[in-house]
């Protein structure tokens, strides 16, 4: 992976909050913004904007800022803080929400800021836990001053190539070769043979391709260009892939939700963007060819027919799921895991942290499925469960999670 940016709260001005509120209003699935703003006893929720150029987190009402539970059983902390990926951000948000309704209800800042600048500020003990659709490289994880951290899957979906093309009706056609070349510079038009040969029928206005990719350190990011270093060895050799690569051609926006603001105002233009964005805003998206030959539309059982043709899942739960086997996967699928430390410095957040991921790899999985994710395989669960079971709280090493 490339270099991940430092991570730090961002400024948000009156338009950016104006901006958060609109696209809630709009976007927000699973509940209203009254439901989503309504206080549980001591627990006061702060949810990421889904679709905005910066990390912004939105402050409700009502919170008595008191961080202890004093419910029997409860984890005594009841705040925690965490930063990463913006493909989580539905899914987190819905959670979240859910979560503040229950007897041991934590009061989680989240913030939307991109897997790279999440983990980061991980890294740097400024949030309790990070999520990131990419995992820690060899580098990152073999030089870790405080202690082994842990990758805890908590949700599988679809990067869809999303294209806003006036006039065509019907879904493109795109091999991970062609893909290659739109985002290396060589096939700049879209009516280019390239793309005409794949999309017999299909008329192609003769219009510039404007790509759009990520400018911020990103998960999405490293699932793409990870599955075109494994199509395409002059991307592999000259871009390479990661968090953050430098691009060779295009316009960098931040978050998914800039590549969907992106994708939605500008003609001609064609971005990678996690799933649930692309049906929410009812974006075009283009069927990918696969390892067996076949054109697959990005989806809930493509994912999961990619994630069940990975063969080797290694025991720390760090892996792609790109490029996988089966006729009926879609290429560019990918986990988001939920880092944390296997010891974390506070023993009690490590108990509120481990019951918070459990909560997430079970019942959580209930509101994947309509949001566009993938809810996670059985084996993936139970592996997560192993990983929130080596948790060591406190200085006698007891387990963090108890049931």
């Amino acid at each position: 992976m490339k270099n991940q940016p430092g991570g730090r709260r961002a400024r948000t001005t009156t338009a950016d909050r104006i901006h958060s509120r609109r696209e809630h209003r709009s976007l927000l699935t699973g509940g209203s913004m009254n439901t989503a703003s309504r206080v549980h006893r001591r627990t006061c929720w702060h949810h990421p904007s889904l679709f905005l150029l910066l990390p912004i987190v939105l402050l409700l009402t009502g919170c008595s800022g008191s961080t202890a539970n004093t419910q029997t059983g409860c984890p005594t902390v009841t705040a925690l803080r965490g930063a990463g990926s913006t493909f989580d951000a539905p899914l987190f948000n819905k959670l979240f929400s859910v979560y503040a309704g229950t007897p041991c209800g934590l009061s989680v800042d989240y913030y939307a800021t991109g897997s790279g600048a999440g983990i980061s500020q991980f890294l740097n003990q400024l949030v309790d836990f990070a999520a990131t659709d990419a995992p820690l490289t060899d580098r990152q994880q073999g030089s870790l001053p405080n202690g082994t951290i842990l990758h805890v899957p908590v949700t599988l979906g679809a990067v869809a190539i999303s294209y806003h093309l006036t006039g065509v009706s019907s879904p493109l056609h795109l091999s991970g070769a062609v893909l290659a070349s739109i985002y290396l510079g060589h096939v700049k038009s879209w009516d280019d043979p390239a793309i005409g040969h794949l999309n017999a029928g299909v008329v192609l206005p003769h219009r510039p391709i404007q790509v759009v990719h990520r400018s911020d350190g990103s998960g999405t990011t490293a699932i793409f260009t990870h599955y075109l270093a494994q199509i395409s060895p002059t991307w592999k050799r000259t871009v390479g892939d990661g968090t953050s690569v430098a691009f060779p051609v295009g316009v960098g926006k931040q978050g998914n939700g800039g590549i969907a603001d992106a994708l939605s105002s500008t003609e001609g233009s064609i971005g990678y963007i996690e799933l649930s964005y692309v049906t929410r805003l009812h974006l075009a998206a283009a069927s990918i060819e696969n390892q067996a030959g076949a054109y697959v539309a990005p989806s809930i059982a493509g994912a999961q027919a990619a994630a069940a043709g990975v063969e080797t899942i290694p025991a720390d739960l760090r892996f792609y799921v790109v490029n996988a086997r089966g006729a009926q996967a879609y290429p560019i699928a990918g986990y988001s895991w939920v880092l944390v430390y296997r010891t974390p410095g506070d023993g009690e957040k490590g108990k509120a942290l481990a019951q918070l991921l459990w909560r997430m790899i079970h019942d959580g999985q209930t509101y994947a499925e309509p949001l566009g994710y993938a809810p996670l395989p059985a084996s993936i669960v139970t592996k997560g469960e192993g990983q929130i079971r080596s948790m060591r709280c406190g200085s006698s090493a007891m387990a963090c999670f108890t049931r």
